[in-house]
């Protein structure tokens, strides 16, 4: 790979590591909440039945709140500026 490829991968980490380090939590929309579900093999979220589409039409869809850990943020600043460094240290093209 090229050393430009390396830089963008480690400035891209970095800046999605700063961007988990903000972000509280993140909602997902019914959608991804169903699909995420079904592939976790969980209870599903609603089901189809008669009480169930009564309900859905008086309160609000389901959603997923996901909470990162505070960690991988920091995991992902630091791995972005080692391969950023890594790129900087690698010898030119002629």
């Amino acid at each position: 790979m090229d050393r430009n490829r390396y830089f963008l991968i480690g400035m891209l980490l970095i800046l999605i590591g700063i961007q988990f380090r903000m972000v509280e939590s993140f909602v997902l929309n019914e959608q991804t909440t169903r699909v995420l579900a079904k592939v976790t093999n969980t209870k599903p979220v609603a089901s189809s039945d008669m009480m169930s589409s009564l309900l859905m039409q008086v309160y609000p869809a389901p959603t997923k709140r996901i909470a990162p850990p505070r960690w991988i943020g920091l995991a992902m600043i630091a791995v972005g500026a080692v391969v950023s460094l890594h790129a900087i240290a690698i010898p030119r093209r002629n």
